[in-house]
């Protein structure tokens, strides 16, 4: 196996034009961060595995279509946190089963822990949906507001106006 170092603009021309290899660098380097992030919205691992699968597929499907305005990783986590939402839409909850093994915990994971069972989880879970779809795409995520504008489906003023409410409404709320 050759690993590939090139950048993810340049592997993503490649997957247009066809190579596999630039794909499957593309795989390995993103695949592990984008299911441990949609793990975190959805508590089937199965399903989380499937999304990602989709998710690639997409890639290679769409690279011809990526217009290079934005970083790729984000462009890939559009992708997929669109096809897990629907799917999930379209599936009944399962729960996540109990078990006694040691998880391996990353920095991220204890923030999110922290945000969503501290004063600021409290204070988000008063924001409306709407509120909460922006500040979750654009903090949490980490998604620009064109990003998120396009994640969510809004228009980008839409998505500044909504980020700023939900900052009075977090900062009246936490103060």
């Amino acid at each position: 196996m050759t690993v590939r170092a090139d950048g993810d603009d340049v592997l993503l021309r490649a997957v247009a034009h066809g190579d596999r290899g630039a794909l499957e660098a593309l795989y390995r380097r993103h695949a592990p961060w984008l299911m441990a992030r949609l793990a975190r919205r959805c508590a089937d691992p199965g399903l989380v595995e499937e999304v990602v699968q989709d998710t690639f597929v997409a890639v290679w499907r769409g690279a011809g279509r990526y217009r290079a305005t934005g970083e790729v990783p984000a462009w890939i986590w559009g992708i997929g946190i669109r096809r897990l939402i629907d799917r999930l839409r379209s599936t009944v909850p399962v729960p996540r089963p109990a078990t006694d093994e040691a998880l391996v915990v990353s920095a991220e994971d204890e923030v999110l822990v922290g945000v969503e069972h501290g004063d600021l989880g409290a204070a988000l879970g008063r924001l409306s949906p709407e509120l909460r779809a922006v500040v979750q795409a654009t903090v949490l995520d980490g998604l620009t507001t064109k990003e998120a504008s396009a994640l969510l489906g809004i228009p980008q003023g839409t998505v500044k106006t909504r980020a700023a409410r939900a900052r009075r409404e977090l900062r009246g709320a936490l103060a």
